[in-house]
């Protein structure tokens, strides 16, 4: 099962039977103009503003920007924008540059100075994903074309013009850290440095610090966005970057993980079994498998049934054990069946806790179809119908080859960077990831979000979940946001909001559009005094 997990994680984190295995597995799981860019030499783009030629090959030196011009249509006025795309270096206290990092800033023109144009950094997740899903998904100018319910269209794919864009209300600089996308170490093993919850964190920063160096932004509003892992990043971020000076207005959390110990099913832990229980809920009422009078309700009213037994009696009957009494145990099987659309027996046999990828195997078996880990909507077909858990994750097999065909294409024709290395967009280029020690066995980035509440008293967050995402799902995110340890002054800072669709809400072109106007409404509190 780690195997498939690992597989599967695009923008989620590693869901892992313990934290060894967490630990010993391989994990698989940008916005200014070059206003006045430093001196560079060689190169991996094709032309730069003046037309030159630049090398195809990756380069000894830090590569010179691609600049290119563009525009589109938002709100039915005309957006002009700036696009730049390259490599920054991490240089270690000698100077030696240890890996660089790709990146794509868009920056409106026409809007203001790059000092007082707010300016969000946005990454996904894994760790070991590059940064496309939320720059082609749902804040760039151009998208992935999907289907109207985020299915996977025919080949060949397309790039369409995004109305819902966030260029309208921030500059955004798109990064990939070391080992995803087309940022590299220098050397070969070089990225075990930057492989950890912290080096990842402090390379990120590091990069963020650069940034807004060589731009000129250290005088714009600041936002981050990160989706799944990407959450974990920007989380340890808020926190690390508070103490070196950068202050955000904002923290966008898309599909939020801060505290692995609410989705590691691990042996003795069982707090991921009741918060994984709405929205197993969800998708057997999505997929019609909930009792007659539950599915003739919508889903808000089924999850306000199953929350309140999720919050409290669940674990209540999960912590008693062996203890259990016959009649409490038969209780339990009889709620559980209701919420999940499983069996009572199966569930009996489960010893009344089953986990994602047992559930997505077990509740269309007698179709012969599993559902998506990433979007639990979604419908896959394994080779055998009698086995444990899925082959494969139908939601991730749905997106991945549309976005990376498209992002290809872009890249090198739209904006003008070409080079021979792989992009890799979902592992590829990374090694065992470090998870280090953590409190109680598990990572834990909560507190450092916790702290820069305390430390920057005008930072806002905003956090966004799908009902139908069991990578992470919505209800253990609301669980970490509540024991976050925040006054309540602190808490009225913090907004949630809830999408029909799964772990990339965005795919769905009527969430997409949601999730824009709310985040549009996000960005204007944040820059308010």
């Amino acid at each position: 099962m780690l195997a498939t997990l690992a597989a599967v994680l695009i923008a989620a984190p590693a869901i892992l039977a313990s934290p060894s295995a967490r630990a010993a597995m391989p994990a698989l799981l940008a916005a200014a103009p070059a206003a006045k860019p430093a001196p560079k030499s060689g190169g991996t783009a094709s032309k730069s503003e003046t037309g030159a030629t630049a090398k195809t090959e990756a380069a000894p030196a830090d590569t010179i920007p691609v600049v290119t011009h563009h525009e589109t249509t938002v709100d039915g006025k005309t957006l002009r924008y700036t696009v730049t795309t390259g490599l920054l270096p991490l240089r270690n206290e000698t100077g030696d540059t240890e890996a660089r990092i790709f990146f794509m800033a868009y920056a409106a023109e026409g809007r203001g100075g790059p000092g007082t144009r707010p300016l969000m950094f946005s990454f996904n997740g894994g760790p070991g994903s590059a940064s496309v899903w939320l720059h082609l998904g749902a804040l760039g100018p151009k998208r992935v074309k999907m289907l109207e319910d985020g299915g996977m269209p025919p080949p060949p794919y397309q790039l369409v013009d995004n109305p819902n864009t966030w260029l309208d209300r921030t500059d955004i600089c798109f990064i990939d850290p070391v080992g995803t996308g087309y940022s590299r170490a220098t050397k070969p093993d070089g990225g075990k440095k930057f492989w950890s919850v912290q080096g990842d964190v402090e390379s990120v920063g590091e990069f963020i610090r650069l940034y807004l160096t060589r731009y000129e932004r250290w005088t714009s509003p600041l936002f981050l966005v990160g989706e799944s892992y990407g959450t974990t990043r920007a989380a340890g971020l808020s926190g690390y970057l508070v103490e070196h000076g950068v202050a955000f207005n904002g923290i966008i959390l898309v599909s939020s993980i801060l505290n692995f110990e609410t989705a590691d099913f691990t042996r003795g832990n069982d707090l991921p079994y009741s918060l994984y229980l709405p929205t197993y809920a969800a998708t057997a009422w999505y997929h019609k498998k909930l009792p007659t009078d539950l599915q003739s309700k919508g889903l808000k009213d089924v999850l306000a049934e199953v929350e309140p037994w999720a919050e409290a009696g669940y674990p209540a009957i999960l912590a008693r054990g062996d203890k259990l009494s016959r009649a409490e145990r038969d209780g339990a099987l009889d709620r559980l069946a209701r919420y999940t659309g499983l069996s009572r027996a199966y569930l009996d046999q489960s010893n009344l806790r089953v986990d994602i990828q047992h559930f997505c195997k077990e509740l269309l078996r007698s179709e012969r179809r599993t559902v998506g880990r990433l979007d639990s909507r979604f419908k896959g077909i394994d080779e055998s119908a009698a086995g444990e858990t899925p082959d494969y994750d139908p939601s991730l097999a749905a997106i991945r080859p549309p976005y990376t065909a498209a992002f290809n294409a872009y890249v090198r024709t739209e904006l003008g960077y070409k080079t021979d290395l792989p992009y890799y967009i979902l592992g590829g280029g990374i090694g065992p990831w470090d998870w280090g020690s953590a409190r109680a066995g598990f990572p834990d980035v909560s507190e450092a979000l916790r702290s820069a509440f305390a430390k920057n008293p005008d930072m806002k967050l905003f956090v966004a979940s799908g009902h139908y995402d069991l990578a992470t799902p919505y209800f253990a995110t609301d669980y970490t946001l509540t024991h976050l340890g925040l006054e309540p002054e602190e808490r009225v800072r913090v907004t949630t909001r809830q999408y029909e669709a799964g772990h990339m809400m965005y795919i769905h072109a009527g969430e997409l559009a949601k999730l824009k106007k709310d985040v549009a409404a996000f960005i204007e509190a944040a820059l308010k005094p």
